[in-house]
């Protein structure tokens, strides 16, 4: 704590800032409002003040001038508005928390030190010169999170600045009252990071930037690396660190970066609600967010029914007496590696030389142009043209005749008994497209300088009813061929299906095709087996959707998206590198953050995020690589990390931040309604004590389900069950799997069964780690048989037992 004058001071200098932020407010409020009635009141008024007249050339240039500069006034005043409600909202933040964090700075040359007070955004004083506080994410705040009093430094537009720190200080502030001031060597003092990680958790992600640490400082301000990858451990913050990496990022670039030009990939729906929040309270829009899944069902569900990773992750952990079991993992693990990713852009380098595959346009039952016709057109083509070009040039020749079809069923007999079914809105547009020639037919050459009467006999020439009739054949046949048009824009005269499914028609071919050599040649012909019937009945595995999208985009190229900057992947240890390399190929001028923690690597097809050796490196080369390891971690308690660490080698670094709690507690139980009674007595006691966040943590879905009904009908009250497709992560008691439990917090975990039975695979082993990583201030887990060995193995002195009995001690 501080001395009396100098908290005297403090408070003061507050309720100046406070006192000018009420003032600038209450100036700014009847702006705010005044330009947002002007701008409704314009557009409302836009074409009053616009007279729309065509009947010259100097009248269209008038007319075309006149909507161009209300236009251009229009955006002005929205801009102007867009610019006082930012000013606007960004004043009530700091309203709630002026600023938590000040520096004194000397540069380097100069005699005067200046006072750097640092909040969520910037506020200037009266002059429009002074910071009264500096936003976060400006340069001069950096040295905030990045050094200790003493010699400091920080790069800005400019150059290189150097100098000292004479003071660093942090704040608790609410609203006009000063709560505590701590002056301190450290990056954030113990006091305040205490106190903030004992809250409970909430139901969204929180925004916390006065808790940044000098590593995830680091992560913050990269902007140079074209792959930055951050292994964390379970609650190091890494997730926080990426968002508001986004929210600097919107910041440092805010004249050429948009939040619609950053994705996130997140790992479940849930997870997106979760994290909603944290970009708003920052004062910037809320990147585009989405799961893995989502884009791929975007762009395979009309065609398939795509497996997910859930479903996926649900077959290995409860199928594994299914006799193709094995291959199903081989299949997994082949179809997520690079080799297989090798395989594939032989395969499609090869199919510009021989093996494409198409679907003939069909039309009322009869085969208009076929796909040895496609084929023939297609291999006709210049060999060095390469292969989506080819299928682009090959789009356009059957447009071309498509429209020379579409003229000549005209003459079928199928349109005249279209005709009598038309209805008189047909007829009403035929109409006006018959007087309309009839008037062009008039004004043709030959009639130019005959007088009006002369015209109007003319017009008596032109023949109303063949043209009537020709017309309407016309619009009937051109209805009709619409689908057909657009079914090629589509490009689904390429055989997509066809071309996949002959990759499994056999070991020989397969390697033939791709040149690969290296399947799992004891489970192939059942994985081609397993592949080909799932194809068939119109189904693709989840293992297989990637790269099928993979093959589509190559052989079409239309997915690549050159408008994305940046691409955000949480969870990355669950990604494979192949879809990785797909990644990169959508969005060829991203940037990639990957945030994860392999200790957490639960899906088969997980990829090593941690140092050189990850593959990860190779996709944009090392030299523009750059990685990032966190190994303390804040979520947990001291004792909740103590018993996690030892139940995994790779988390035997880990280092806990020091704050104290009740060791894990272990209930061994004889039944399972033994267990639902003091699952049912455990949750009544963690809300008594103030947890409000609580999950009730199960292997699989199925188990979630039966755990849920189990504890319903024993009489919990407020459970709630998650499922894949929960879209929101809130507040209470949830019960779900460990899969969907990840990138998430509770205020405390019941892991519902920790029996060897449930967890006794040593694959199942960082399942079980990821579970028990969950919460923040008690863990407890069940059993009603014999400990999982993972526990079997952990010191007894990190945890409590309860022997048989079901009360909490």
């Amino acid at each position: 704590m501080i001395n009396a004058e100098d908290w005297k001071k403090e408070e003061e200098r507050l309720k100046r800032v406070t006192e000018k932020l009420a003032s600038d407010l209450a100036e700014l409020e009847p702006e705010v409002s005044g330009l947002n009635a002007q701008v409704v009141d314009f557009r409302r008024q836009f074409w009053d003040e616009v007279t729309v007249n065509t009947s010259t050339h100097e009248d269209f240039e008038e007319t075309f001038y006149s909507i161009r500069q209300q236009e251009a006034l229009l955006s002005e005043r929205e801009r102007s508005h867009a610019l006082r409600v930012r000013q606007w909202k960004s004043m009530k933040r700091l309203q709630e928390s002026p600023y938590f964090g000040r520096i004194d700075f000397r540069e380097e040359g100069l005699e005067e030190t200046e006072q750097v007070y640092i909040g969520v955004s910037s506020f200037l004083d009266s002059d429009g010169m002074n910071f009264l506080i500096y936003d976060w994410r400006t340069p001069i705040a950096s040295m905030y999170y990045d050094f200790e009093p003493g010699p400091a430094d920080y790069d800005t537009p400019g150059g290189h600045i150097k100098g000292m720190i004479d003071l660093k200080r942090q704040y608790q502030i609410a609203g006009d009252h000063l709560q505590n001031v701590f002056d301190t060597s450290l990056t954030i003092g113990d006091e305040v990071l205490q106190q903030a990680l004992g809250k409970g958790s909430d139901n969204v992600m929180k925004s916390i930037v006065a808790t940044i640490q000098k590593e995830q400082n680091a992560i913050i301000r990269d902007d140079q690396s074209r792959m930055l990858i951050v292994q964390g451990v379970a609650g190091s913050g890494k997730t926080s660190a990426a968002l508001q990496r986004v929210a600097y990022l919107l910041y440092k670039h805010r004249e050429r970066l948009k939040a619609d030009q950053i994705v996130l990939f997140s790992p479940n729906p849930m997870f997106n609600s979760y994290v909603s929040t944290v970009l708003p309270e920052l004062g910037e829009e809320n990147m585009l967010q989405m799961t893995f899944q989502e884009y791929l069902d975007h762009w395979l569900g009309e065609a398939f029914a795509v497996e997910d990773s859930f479903d996926q992750m649900e077959y290995v952990l409860s199928r594994c007496n299914d006799p193709d079991y094995e291959a199903r993992l081989a299949a997994i693990q082949f179809k997520a590696s690079e080799r297989y990713l090798q395989a594939l852009q032989h395969y499609v380098k090869g199919l510009q030389r021989e093996g494409m595959r198409f679907n003939a346009i069909t039309f009322r039952e009869r085969e208009l142009i076929s796909a040895e016709a496609m084929r023939n057109t297609f291999y006709s083509y210049d060999p060095a043209v390469d292969l989506s070009n080819r299928i682009a040039m090959l789009e356009d020749w059957l447009l071309r005749e498509l429209s020379a079809l579409e003229a000549a069923e005209r003459e079928e007999p199928w349109v005249r008994d279209e005709l009598d079914y038309l209805d008189k809105d047909h007829y009403a547009a035929a109409y006006r497209k018959l007087h309309k020639e009839a008037r062009v037919f008039t004004f043709t050459e030959q009639y130019e300088g005959a007088s009006d009467q002369e015209r109007e006999l003319d017009e008596g020439q032109f023949d109303y009813g063949d043209r009537e009739e020709e017309l309407l054949r016309r619009m009937v046949v051109k209805e009709q061929f619409k689908p057909l048009r657009r079914s090629v824009r589509e490009k689904r005269f390429v055989d997509m299906l066809g071309l996949y499914r002959q990759l499994f028609e056999g070991e020989e071919s397969f390697q033939r095709m791709t040149g690969e050599a290296g399947v799992p040649q004891a489970h192939w012909p059942t994985i081609c087996r397993q592949t080909i019937a799932k194809l068939n009945r119109g189904e693709l595995f989840y293992e297989d959707a990637t790269p099928y999208l993979y093959v589509k985009e190559l052989v079409e190229d239309t997915r690549t998206n050159t408008q994305i900057r940046h691409v955000f992947v949480d969870e990355g240890q669950d990604y494979s590198m192949f879809q990785y390399a797909f990644l990169k190929k959508l969005f060829p001028r991203a940037k990639m953050t990957v945030l994860g923690d392999f200790s957490q690597a639960i899906f088969v097809q997980s990829t090593e995020l941690h140092g050189e050796a990850s593959p990860l490196v190779a996709l944009y080369g090392e030299a523009e690589t750059r990685w990032f390891t966190l190994l303390r971690g804040y979520r947990s308690t001291r004792e909740i990390v103590e018993f996690t660490k030892s139940l995994l080698i790779q988390a035997k670094d880990v280092v806990p931040f020091n704050r104290s709690g009740n060791k894990p507690i272990l209930y061994r139980v004889t039944t399972n309604e033994e267990r639902v009674a003091g699952i049912k007595e455990h949750l009544e006691a963690l809300r008594a004590e103030g947890h409000h966040s609580i999950g009730i943590i199960t292997k699989t879905m199925a188990e979630s389900q039966g755990a849920f009904h189990s504890l319903t009908n024993a009489g919990c009250q407020g459970l709630k069950l998650v499922t894949k497709t929960t879209p929101t992560f809130e507040k209470g008691a949830l019960v779900l799997p460990a899969y969907l439990a990840k990138g998430v917090e509770f205020d405390a975990v019941i892991l519902y069964d920790a029996s060897s039975d449930t967890y006794g695979r040593e694959s199942e082993r960082k399942l079980f780690y990821t579970a028990c990583t969950r919460a923040m201030h008690r863990l407890t887990l069940y059993t009603a048989s014999e400990w999982s060995p993972f526990i079997e193995k952990v010191d007894r002195s990190l945890y409590e037992e309860d022997g048989m009995k079901n009360t909490i001690s």
